[in-house]
């Protein structure tokens, strides 16, 4: 099991929360991100898992609205500090949290320690290796299209972990990477689309979630 002593060795940190739905978290982020930045090119593996993204809370309201079944499986992809995972994990669902970046992982991981969630359920994704772990109900992400190089391998994640007549459910910045990946999606999903405004340093930050399902052949 992952320990938050040796976390807190490795890394320079402070605590912040989370709250939503009268639900409390504990939330480790990093206090600088110097550490995280390539020096030769800080737009190469930029840490956008460092904050907690209003998409997140978009997220994970919408996650708390839906009834727990200990049957349906949920999966995270592109957790960052696993926020809306262990949230919807306090709410009773069964999430499987998963990150690519190794550094974004150990943060996740200890996040799930600080709230009582089990880490075990924590695991990294190569998005362009992905490995066996069967079909999930749900797969979730906020703020996983950034890039739309990632848009296409995105698809073949779906294809590969969602299960017949399950559900994607992400949250997302609007940007154009965004719109382009709606663009391609609506080809294979069937998309439900719902913007909304978020504050955020007294400023409007427009967010859309975006529900989507696979198109009956």
């Amino acid at each position: 099991m992952y320990s938050i002593e040796k976390f807190k060795k490795n890394y320079d940190v402070e605590l912040t929360t989370f709250s939503l739905v009268n639900q409390t978290l504990e939330i480790y982020v990093p206090k600088t991100i110097d550490r995280f930045i390539n020096p030769d090119d800080i737009f190469e593996g930029f840490p956008l898992w460092s904050k907690i993204w209003e998409a997140t809370a978009v997220l994970a309201f919408q996650l708390s609205l839906l009834k727990p079944d200990p049957s349906k499986r949920f999966l995270e992809i592109g957790a960052g500090l696993g926020v809306a995972g262990i949230y919807a994990s306090s709410m009773g669902h069964q999430v499987t949290i998963t990150e690519y970046n190794e550094d974004a992982l150990n943060f996740a991981r200890a996040n799930a320690l600080q709230n009582g969630i089990d880490d075990e359920m924590i695991n990294f994704l190569d998005w362009n290796n992905p490995f066996p772990m069967g079909q999930f109900d749900y797969i979730i992400g906020s703020e996983v299209v950034f890039k739309e190089v990632d848009i296409m391998t995105l698809l073949k994640l779906f294809k590969i972990y969602l299960k017949p007549g399950g559900k994607i459910i992400l949250a997302e910045g609007m940007r154009k990477s965004s719109l382009e990946f709606v663009r391609v999606m609506e080809t294979h999903y069937d998309l439900k689309l719902k913007k909304q405004n978020i504050k955020s340093d007294n400023k409007d930050i427009p967010v859309v979630l975006i529900e989507m399902r696979a198109k009956q052949v």
